[in-house]
Formats: structure tokens, C-alpha cells, sequence
């Protein structure tokens, strides 16, 4: 096995990635660029997508990293719009998506065009969260939209299925699909519920952070293949449980937490970066199986089925924002929303490698193997425009068009507010308990030590209310900047000292790494990110 190409896509779309943060453009849309461009040069081997390798393999952790970084009571919160866009929406667009095309190629069967609906109707699952990060959207639609690229999925798989089943001549019926998606739905969320107990139990009882983080990483592929076992959703097994590691990570040891983030930000990256960069490298594929459909006639598919897609989720969105406040009960409970967060909503449906992976899991032939899938290769090429259609076009328009829109900006004065209050109220209740133990014999500290203890604390305490003041006339940094500035400078020369030391041999190497993790900690405590 040639293990090059991986090796090379892995650094290069890793180094695409990272320069796309000195730019203004969102790495998704650099990294899928950089993917078509390179595809056209001459030697570049192919790419080709398999399904039983990224739906198992790449979507796992990918749901899982992102579940984890979400907020189960806000989601919770949120829960109607959310169910409205990953159940309802997909559904919907499913149906409006494969009526379209039906209408529009000629001898296409309603049944492949209703798979071809169910391929392109899950916004992705990274895109849209990545470019609402970036622009900084208002909390409750980046909620609405990692909501539903979390779950859209599962929704979508299960639609592919039952339509699939039908268009192979699998006789499949509408109470079968109905009873299908119930099972992969309600199985997903019962598998998901009886995992999440006994493996967030092994992660507050076993000590050992290399285990815990070992466990960490083999969670969502475990999750996924136990459901898909059981024939359940595996994403909804993956998101369920994940949500509640992530909404319980507090009673997890503190250097778990540590490696477990810095494990998981590395395989994100990578993952993320590698999908995106797929995405471009496929149009060799691709193309290499039009046959009949080259030139004006698939450009006409291609940007039609693009406009049916776009406009399929706004005729979905308005309605499913603005109907359910007939209801008295929902006005006095939410504010009355204007038409700026649904038109972002609506615009951010961007499609992603799912779409290209269930595209590519078609089969060749029909169930008695002999007759070719209809327009097989026309439903993939479409597939493939429609994707890259959304990535760069709502993609590239979506941070200008938020910016023309002038959402209101966080505000970031009543959030630190917000923290130095509650670190307050921590810092008092630790002083108390200080206090407490203190007082007992077996917790006698030297006078020196127990101040240097509430020193620490009075420092936390301080570091939020200061933030809150006025910078440095001089220097332009608030008295936390100028504490970690000098702080790093002070650490600074701890380390060349110990590395001096070490290279005229009067501590070893080992000694020398135990006394620079101990700098790595103390620096990590001043510089702890406070965004």
C-alpha cells in the first residue's frame, strides 16, 4: 500500500489550513479551492471517496468534537428550531429537491431522483459552524445552526436508505420508511443513553490521563458502530453521548481536560482539513464518469439543481421561524424574531463531504445486478457541483452578507462582568473552605505558604474586575497584560537558566524536562485564554 498520497494530503491540506488563518478567507473554502486546483495537475494521484471509510471512520470524531464544544443547555433551549431544520428541513428538502430534478432530466426515475434529494440535503457539519465562528454570529444562530448540522445527518442517511431500497427494487413502502427512521432515531438516542453512564463513570474513576484520553478518542467510534450494529443512527449515538461528556467534563481530573483538549483540537484540525481538501480532489472522478452529460446540457443541471437547493431552504425556514408564533404560548415565551436571523439561517446551508460520501456509496447496479443504477454518474457530478456551489458561493458571501446585515456584536463588557462576578462568588466560597481546612491539624500550612495560597486566589479574583478597567495610557495594555507580559518574561529566564545549566551537565536531561513542565504549567495558568 502506497501510503504517500495520504501522507501528502495530510500535510499539505494541514498547511493550507494554517495559512488560511492569516487570511481573510475561512479554510474550507481555501482548502477546497486548493483541492480543484491541484486536481487538474498532471501526476496528482486520485482521491477517490470511499463511504465505509469516511462515514465510519471521519464522521465519528468529527460529530464528536463538535458536540462536545456545544452546549446541551443551550441546544435544549433551542431545541424547536433545531428538530424544525435537521428533521423537518432535510425531509422537505428530500422530497422538493428530487420532485425538481425529476422534472428537469429527462427518463430520470422519481426513486434515483428521491435519492439524489436525501444525498444533498444535509447542510454540513463543519462549514457552517466554522464561518459562524469566524464572523461571529449572534449565540442563539450559531446554536440553531450546530444544532442541526449535528443531527441533519442522521436524518438524511435514514431518507438515502428508504429511498435507495426503492429504487433498486427493494420494495420498499412508506410504513416501512416511516418504522426505518423511527428505528435508526429512537434506537440512536437508547443506544447513546446507555453508553454515556458507564463511559463517563470509567472517565471520573480511572486515574490515568493517557487512558482517559485513549477512551476519549475510541468514544465516538464505539458509539457509531454499536448503533450501526444494532441498526440505529450512529450520529445520533455519537451526538447523544457526546453531549453529555461534554456537559459533565467538569468532574473529569484536570489534566485529562488539559491533554483531552489539545488531542482533540489536533484531530479536528487534521480531520477537518483532509475533508475539505477531498472535496476539491474529486473532480477527476468525477468528471471521468459524465460520459453523455458533458458540456451546456450538465452546466444547465448543475446550476439548476444549485437554485433548487439554495431557494428549497429559504421557502422551508420563514415558514418554520415565523409559523409557530401563532401559538400565544411560544410569543410570550420568545421574542419575536426580524428577518435577518432566518435569512443567515437560511443562507448558511452549505453542503459538505456527507453528501459526497453517500453520493459515492450508490451502487452500480440495480438489485438484480444486471441493469446499471439510472444516471448514476449525473447524480454524482451533481453532487458534486451543488457542494462545491454552496461552499464557495454562500460560503464566500456569508461573512460580507452578515456584516451588511450589522447583527449586534457580543458584548463584551457585560460577559466579563458576568465572569468576574462569578469568579467572585468562587473565590469566596474557596477562601471559606481555605479558612475551614486551615483550622484543622492535619492541614497545618507555614504562614508563608497559606498566604501564597490566597495570594493566588486574590490574583484570580482581581485578573477579571481588571480587565474591566482602563489600558495603560503608555503602553496600551490593561494591568492583566502588563501581569502576563512580565509574568512571561520572569519564566523566560527561568528556562534559559535551567538550559544553561543543563548543557554544562549540572542536571540531566530528565531533571531538565520535569523543571520546564513545571514552567509550561505556571505558564499556562497566567496565559490561560480568557475569550
Amino acid at each position: 500500500m502506497d501510503v504517500m498520497p495520504l501522507l501528502l494530503l495530510v500535510a499539505g491540506s494541514a498547511a493550507i489550513a494554517a495559512a488560511a488563518r492569516r487570511t481573510p478567507v475561512p479554510a474550507p473554502l481555501l482548502l477546497v479551492a486548493v483541492g480543484l486546483a491541484v486536481s487538474s495537475v498532471p501526476g496528482v494521484p486520485d482521491y477517490t471517496l470511499d463511504p465505509h471509510i469516511v462515514l465510519p471512520l471521519l464522521l465519528p470524531p468529527l460529530l464528536h468534537t463538535a458536540a462536545t464544544d456545544s452546549s446541551y443547555l443551550d441546544l435544549r433551549a433551542q431545541l424547536r428550531p433545531v428538530a424544525l431544520l435537521s428533521v423537518g428541513y432535510v425531509l422537505f428538502a428530500t422530497f422538493v429537491v428530487g420532485w425538481a430534478l425529476y422534472l428537469i432530466v429527462p427518463d430520470l426515475p422519481l426513486t434515483a431522483a428521491l435519492v439524489f434529494g436525501a444525498v444533498v440535503a444535509p447542510p454540513d457539519a463543519v462549514a457552517a459552524t466554522a464561518v459562524a465562528r469566524r464572523v461571529g454570529l449572534p449565540s442563539r444562530i450559531t446554536t440553531i445552526l450546530q444544532g442541526e448540522s449535528l443531527l441533519n445527518d442522521a436524518t438524511a442517511i435514514t431518507a438515502y436508505r428508504v429511498a435507495l431500497a426503492a429504487a433498486v427494487g427493494e420494495g420498499a413502502t412508506w410504513a416501512g420508511g416511516i418504522g426505518e427512521f423511527l428505528l435508526a432515531a429512537v434506537g440512536g438516542v437508547v443506544v447513546g443513553l446507555v453508553l454515556m453512564a458507564p463511559i463517563h463513570w470509567l472517565r471520573t474513576h480511572v486515574k490515568e490521563a493517557l487512558f482517559q484520553n485513549t477512551l476519549s478518542l475510541l468514544t465516538p467510534f464505539v458509539a457509531y458502530a454499536v448503533a450501526e450494529q444494532v441498526h440505529a443512527s450512529g450520529v445520533i449515538a455519537v451526538v447523544v453521548v457526546a453531549l453529555y461528556l461534554g456537559h459533565r467534563a467538569w468532574e473529569v481530573d484536570f489534566a485529562t481536560r488539559l491533554q483531552e483538549e489539545a488531542v482533540w483540537k489536533m484531530v479536528a484540525f487534521v480531520l477537518e482539513s483532509a475533508v475539505f481538501a477531498l472535496i476539491g480532489l474529486q473532480l477527476p472522478v468525477v468528471l471521468r464518469g459524465l460520459g453523455e452529460y458533458e458540456g451546456v446540457l450538465a452546466a444547465w443541471y448543475a446550476v439548476a439543481v444549485f437554485l433548487v437547493v439554495v431557494a428549497a431552504r429559504f421557502a422551508w425556514v420563514y415558514p418554520a421561524t415565523f409559523l409557530p408564533r401563532l401559538s400565544a404560548r411560544i410569543r410570550e415565551r420568545e421574542a419575536s424574531p426580524t428577518w435577518k436571523g432566518p435569512f443567515v439561517v437560511a443562507w448558511a446551508g452549505m453542503r459538505g463531504v456527507v453528501s459526497l460520501a453517500i453520493a459515492f456509496s450508490i451502487p452500480l447496479t440495480l438489485h438484480d445486478g444486471e441493469e446499471p443504477f439510472p444516471h448514476r454518474n449525473l447524480i454524482l457530478f451533481l453532487t458534486f457541483t451543488t457542494v462545491i456551489g454552496t461552499l464557495v458561493v454562500q460560503g464566500l458571501t456569508l461573512p460580507p452578507l452578515i456584516r451588511l446585515l450589522k447583527f449586534p456584536g457580543r458584548d463584551t463588557h457585560a460577559e466579563t462582568l458576568a465572569e468576574a462576578n462569578a469568579q467572585a462568588q468562587a473565590s469566596r466560597a474557596a477562601e471559606r473552605r481555605l479558612d475551614e481546612l486551615l483550622t484543622d491539624e492535619r492541614s497545618a500550612l507555614p504562614a508563608p505558604l497559606a498566604d501564597r495560597l490566597r495570594t493566588v486566589l486574590e490574583r484570580r479574583r482581581n485578573a477579571v474586575w481588571e480587565r474591566l478597567g482602563q489600558a495603560n495610557p503608555v503602553t496600551g495594555e490593561s494591568v492583566d497584560d502588563t501581569y502576563r507580559r512580565l509574568s512571561r518574561e520572569m519564566i523566560s529566564a527561568e528556562r534559559e537558566v535551567f538550559v544553561k545549566l543543563r548543557d554544562a551537565r549540572y542536571i540531566d536531561d530528565e531533571m531538565l524536562r520535569t523543571l520546564l513542565r513545571r514552567l509550561d504549567l505556571e505558564e499556562a495558568a497566567a496565559f490561560r485564554e480568557t475569550a
